[in-house]
């Protein structure tokens, strides 16, 4: 190479870059200008599209006014004491007007729930006799209420 530089260095003195003879010295540093750059993009494409992953299938739902989310459900509080006796919303009752009253709320609408708070002294049959009571109304939603124990009991 007789006519000029090469890539290896200069054509005088016999040596290349590599040589270390005349010329430029190899660079040891990694310009990290164009890394940070696609890193940067790649940060903004992320932050955009990360809110459209969460729901990915788009939809446009039908409204209707049937029931909406935040309505608190309806519910009918029945309770029976240590001797039997039985109380809708805290009133006592004959089982026929019970079953009267609930229908009534039945009829007014039927997703109401019953909360049904038995003391643990009650008969099992007693509690079945009221649930059927219920169901024969047409209120199938039962719920039963309990006491948690105090945070220092362990449960038995």
């Amino acid at each position: 190479m007789a006519f000029g530089r090469s890539s290896l260095g200069s054509a005088t003195g016999g040596g290349g870059r590599a040589m270390g003879a005349g010329g430029q010295r190899p660079m040891s540093d990694i310009n990290v200008t164009p890394l940070v750059d696609v890193m940067l993009v790649l940060l903004v494409i992320f932050i955009i599209t990360a809110p459209l992953m969460a729901s990915s299938i788009r939809l446009d739902l039908p409204r209707t006014g049937a029931g909406t989310a935040n309505e608190t459900p309806r519910f009918v509080g029945l309770s029976v004491d240590a001797r039997g006796q039985t109380f809708l919303n805290d009133q006592p009752v004959t089982d026929e007007e019970l079953a009267t009253r609930l229908a009534q709320a039945a009829a007014a609408d039927r997703g109401t729930e019953v909360q049904l708070r038995a003391d643990q002294t009650v008969p099992y049959g007693r509690v079945v006799v009221l649930m059927g009571i219920a169901n024969k109304a047409g209120l199938s939603r039962i719920g039963f209420v309990t006491e948690a124990p105090p945070a220092a009991e362990k449960p038995r």
